[in-house]
This record gives structure tokens, sequence and C-alpha cells, in this order.
């Protein structure tokens, strides 16, 4: 008989810290990562680049849940940031910085990163969002991975924060996945037959020293190596914390509506990679402005339509697990724009009112900043 999962949530943010006058990136000063801790404990942690901070929430049962813990977690960074003259973004690219001139934090992996990745890992200077959902068994954590990869590029879609880079409008939406495609072991999961052989398959890699464990295998999403959870790490972070928890819950439940189709004896259809990839090319270049491939209509379908099919598909599983309100919000991102949307409007807005490139800038990280603790 097949473990009913739980469907637990388990949400972490990557953020970057910024003098809060210039909005320049500022390395974490001496005692800041103690001083997070000190509140916070193993629920905050450096990051590669010392311009940067992660959280995660505890393990939610809920949406709900999921709220309070990161409303507290984007609390405690802003208050502790806000004593040393600092604010934290919750975006994925700062839209000026050189990542030639930061500095990695310097940890054991820290320093292996950079030694095995060199430069590729430098340019790292990108934030995303991870959310883990409870599937305690290895067969079905394989199992819903293969059928959710089809829903992995609407999600990123709804979350692209990352328009700018080194002070240039780059054309994408998700200009973070462009730089983390670079790594190995990243993008699109493979497809597997079994929980054996995706052992067999990353033990192969594991069992020659390149890589230590599967921590080090970054697809966009992946049967987690440290807890029980699939884990979707396409998106980019949302500056709105209601803009995260909406992403969250159709991610939760996406997850239960293919479990739901699994205990019916049915199933989603699984696409071939390179259809699903160009679908996730299209929500990293576009956002949710041109829409997506349907692959049975054989068609590009607007966002707005797709939302709502999404919406329809899974609310009885969001009825369940107590987010059809959350779900339901993914109206609101199309409406307000995506962070990468409302980025480019503020700054086209400041350039129409006479000021110039910098100044513009300027005026798009104080709107980040403002939206970070908008919600708490």
């Amino acid at each position: 008989m097949s473990i009913i999962p739980s469907f637990t949530l388990g949400l972490e943010e990557e953020y970057l810290l910024v003098d809060a006058e210039t909005m320049d990136l500022a390395e974490a000063p001496e005692g800041l990562i103690e001083e997070y801790r000190a509140e916070l404990q193993d629920q905050v942690s450096p990051e590669f680049l010392q311009c940067q901070v992660e959280v995660g929430t505890r393990v939610c049962r809920d949406i709900p849940g999921a709220r309070d813990e990161l409303k507290r977690l984007r609390a405690t960074i802003a208050r502790i940031a806000a004593r040393h003259g600092l604010a934290p973004l919750a975006v994925s690219c700062h839209p000026t910085a050189d990542w030639k001139t930061q500095h990695h934090t310097d940890r054991d992996r820290y320093n292996a990163l950079d030694r095995d990745l060199a430069g590729v890992a430098r340019r790292m200077l990108i934030c995303g969002m991870h959310v883990h959902v409870g599937v305690e068994s290895d067969e079905m954590r394989i199992d819903l991975m293969n059928q959710f990869t089809y829903f992995l590029p609407h999600l990123l879609a709804l979350s692209t924060s990352s328009p700018f880079w080194q002070g240039q409008d780059t054309g994408l939406a998700s200009y973070r996945l462009t730089v983390f495609d670079n790594l190995p072991r990243t993008g699109l999961p493979p497809r597997f037959a079994s929980h054996s052989e995706y052992a067999r398959s990353t033990g192969t890699i594991v069992g020659t020293g390149i890589i230590e464990d599967t921590t080090k295998i970054w697809w966009d999403m992946r049967p987690s190596a440290r807890f029980p959870t699939l884990e979707s790490r396409i998106c980019d972070v949302s500056p709105r914390l209601e803009h995260t928890l909406s992403i969250a819950a159709l991610t939760q439940c996406i997850m239960r509506m293919l479990w739901r189709l699994r205990v019916a004896n049915q199933r989603w259809r699984i696409y071939d990679t390179f259809l699903v990839g160009e679908n996730r090319w299209r929500a990293q270049r576009y956002g949710t402005e041109e829409g997506l491939i349907d692959f049975g209509r054989g068609a590009v379908v607007p966002f707005s339509v797709l939302v709502e099919e999404l919406i329809a598909l899974v609310e009885e599983d969001a009825e369940a697990l107590g987010c059809l309100a959350e779900v339901e919000a993914a109206r609101d991102i199309l409406a307000a724009g995506t962070s990468a949307r409302r980025q480019r409007r503020v700054f086209a807005a400041a350039r129409d009112g006479g000021a110039d490139d910098a100044a513009a800038y300027h005026a798009v990280m104080r709107a980040l900043a403002e939206e970070f603790s908008a919600d708490l």
C-alpha cells in the first residue's frame, strides 16, 4: 500500500544585502551572521557570495504556517540588517552590480565550489527560491518528479525577477537562469524509470569522488538529499512575500493533483524534455507576457488562459490543503505584473521623469527594498 504523502512545505529564499542609502551591494560585516543566528539559529546561513544570505523555514503543515515563518524570517533579516545600515533585496539579480568585484564566503564548501567550478562559479551573483514538498516514498518522488517537470516553466514565468544585469536590460525576464545554467548538473531533471535508476545514475558520479553527494546536483527539480521531499528550484526569488506564497501554494497543489491522479490509476502525460525545454526558454525570456506552448493543442496559449486552467486543475487540491486563496492569487501576479515587469515599469517611469540611467536603476532598487517589507 502506497504511503500517503504529507505534502508539508519548506521554503528557502536567498537575499542580496545592499547599502540602505546607495543601494550598492555590501558584504556582510563582521558578526552579522552571528547576530542572525542568535535569533534564527540554523534557519539562516551565508551564501556563496559575501553579499548574500539564505533563510529557510521550518517544516510547515500548510501555507498559513509558511506565511508566519517567512514573515518572521524576512522581518528579522531586515531589522538586523538595518542596524548595520543595510537593506535586504529579494531579487534574483542586482540591477547594476558587477560580479567581478564580489568575494565568495570563506567556508570549506564555497572554497571547494570556487576551486571546482572556477570562473563559472564566480559569476553566481544570483538568488533563487526553493520549495520543498513532503513526499515520503522514494518511488513516488521519482514518479511525481517525472510528471511535475511539465509545470516548471509555468512556475518560473510567475516568479521572474531578474531582467537587469550589470546596468543593462537583458531583454529576458529571468537572466538568473542564464547564469545558473552555466553550472554543471543543472536544467530540467532527466526522466528516471525508478528510484533505483536515479540512485544508480547519481551514485555513479558520487562514486567517482567528483561530488560528495547529491546536494551538488542542481536540477530545476530534484529529490532532496537531506529531507523526504521533492524540491522545486527553478524559481527566481520574489520581492513580494504574497507572490512567494502563491507560487509555493501552486507547487504544493500541483504535487497533490499528480498524486491524486496516481491514486486513480491515471497520470499526467510526460512530454519530451526538448519540448518542455522550449517552454522553459519562453518563460525565461518572456515571463508571463508571451504565453507557453500547450502541447495538446499544438499552439501557444496566453498565460492568462494557462493560469485559469491551472487554478481549475488544482482547485480540489487547494481546498483540501487550505490554500485556495493563495492559488487564486496567481491572478494577482498577472494583474500587478511579475517583478521583472514591475522593475522595467519603474525604470521607464524614472527615465520619462528626466532621470538618467543611474538614478532610474536606483529607483528600481528602492522599489525592491520597499516591496521586501511591504507585507511584513
